[in-house]
């Protein structure tokens, strides 16, 4: 096998770099997904495997999905990711959806790979599935191909496979005080009590994702906001936020049991609502981001 070319090797070395960039409160992960990545993307894998398996455990809203698709974006592009909600196959027939029901159906988990040989599929909340649906997972995870009703078998040994779970969320959230080491051994034997022994050992990494602190919500918050404010000013509209605005954006956005998943709507809503107020009363939409009682204007 020729050595990959050395645009992938200098593409790879930039890997750990994105994701930090992307990524708030879980430095202890990344290194280990790129591991992985990088050994997949350099032919370092079996081909009859997927290039690379995760199960990321955590609570809701701490960079679980923001990470897979953080590298999806990076070496295949965003239109390659390909996720499942497991709390809608948690029957025997919801089998048929995801493999098709009958001769020449495709199902959900065929359709996605007609629009893509490679890239990444995620299972989000892989504990809600029913038994046979897991079974689906182990052939993905043993061999990396899967029968469809169709009566084609799929390949997936271009695929990186993304399993999630909140197995073991609530004791996160209500251990204060343990080190990281102590939540992820706990964590992990909640999982490996939860799934079957085979399909447990099968996956490549398992990573325990930590609760965020304070300090990481207003880093998102930063993030979030410095995105939005680009885009806004790629419109024409200069803004500068105000030292009280991040505080003020993760009092809003951030949620203690789904964490920092409704930031980002929150931050486009309270933002875009200040410039639209100031557009419609005459206003330019440029100068300080500041914060009113309960919402944000635009002052100049």
């Amino acid at each position: 096998m020729e050595n990959p070319a050395p645009a992938l090797h200098l593409k790879l070395h930039g890997l750990e770099k994105t994701l930090g960039q992307r990524i708030r409160g879980q430095n202890h992960v990344i290194p280990r997904v790129v591991s992985v990545l990088q050994r997949g993307e350099l032919g370092l894998t079996k081909p009859t495997r997927p290039r690379g398996s995760f199960m990321f455990l955590g609570p809701t809203g701490v960079g679980k999905t923001e990470i897979t698709l953080a590298f999806t974006e990076f070496l295949f592009g965003a239109d390659k990711l390909f996720r499942f909600d497991m709390s809608e196959y948690q029957t025997q027939e919801s089998l048929g959806v995801l493999l098709g029901a009958r001769l020449g159906e495709r199902g959900t988990l065929g359709m996605a790979y007609d629009k893509s040989p490679s890239g990444t599929l995620l299972f989000d909340e892989i504990e809600k599935a029913h038994p046979r649906v897991l079974d689906v997972f182990l052939q993905i995870l043993d061999a990396a191909r899967v029968t469809m009703a169709s009566g084609d078998t799929l390949d997936f040994s271009k695929h990186y496979i993304v399993l999630t779970s909140n197995i073991g969320a609530a004791e996160i959230l209500h251990i204060q005080h343990s080190t990281h080491a102590t939540m992820e051994r706990h964590v992990l034997t909640r999982a490996q009590q939860s799934l079957r022994p085979e399909m447990f050992a099968r996956i490549t990494e398992k990573l325990v994702f930590n609760r965020l602190t304070y300090d990481d919500q207003i880093e998102i918050a930063n993030l979030l906001l410095a995105n939005e404010l680009n885009f806004l000013r790629e419109k024409g509209y200069a803004l500068t936020p105000t030292e009280s605005v991040l505080p003020f954006l993760v009092r809003r956005g951030f949620h203690p049991k789904l964490g920092a998943r409704p930031m980002r709507d929150a931050i486009e809503k309270l933002v875009g609502d200040a410039v639209s107020t100031d557009l419609l009363t005459g206003g330019n939409a440029c100068g300080r981001l500041v914060v009113e009682e309960s919402f944000l204007s635009v002052r100049k």
